[in-house]
């Protein structure tokens, strides 16, 4: 009886990184200050190897789709689109930010980045990113990756990981 294997693919290059300008908001009315940081991003895929190639994905095409995903966002403003505290609005070239009704930032729209999370932290951020590695997957028919994780490091030390399970565990 064969025993059932797993494998792990993971990257992590120096280009794979961003350099972007956020906010997030607190609980209660708190509103930090907009700022920067150098994020640098990996990721790693868990499965079974395809039956043609013997690896989990291809090293190559999960380096260029992870260098697409980070120039997205690179040298932009970072907005949640689904913060409730915040009120973001488009008016020809520019973007505003209300903060609590109150009107707190005008951006032009090209250096923004609108994004589906709730605020622009490192755990949202790592959650946007993999899903978006999830669906290239999906689109591609990939279906022998049966975990997906990603981590997005802030500044040296400090970083959040999501973790998605795309399918059963075989054998369950």
């Amino acid at each position: 009886m064969s025993t059932p294997e797993d494998f792990r693919v993971e990257v992590t290059k120096d280009y794979l990184v961003f350099a972007s300008a956020h906010f997030i908001t607190f609980a209660g009315h708190r509103c930090e200050a907009l700022h920067g940081h150098n994020y640098r991003v990996a990721v790693a895929l868990e499965g079974a190897l395809d039956g043609e190639n013997a690896y989990v994905y291809d090293f190559v095409a999960l380096k260029r789709l992870m260098k697409r995903l980070c120039d997205a966002l690179d040298h932009r403003v970072l907005l949640p689109l689904e913060n409730p505290k915040l009120q973001i609005g488009e008016q020809d070239d520019a973007v505003t930010v209300a903060y609590q009704g109150k009107v707190r930032y005008l951006f032009p729209r090209g250096d923004c980045v609108l994004l589906p999370i709730p605020n622009t932290t490192a755990e949202m951020l790592a959650r946007y990113l993999a899903r978006q590695v999830r669906d290239e997957l999906a689109a591609t028919g990939v279906t022998n990756v049966t975990t997906l994780a990603l981590e997005v490091e802030e500044s040296f030390g400090q970083s959040a990981r999501y973790r998605e399970r795309l399918a059963p565990e075989r054998g369950a």
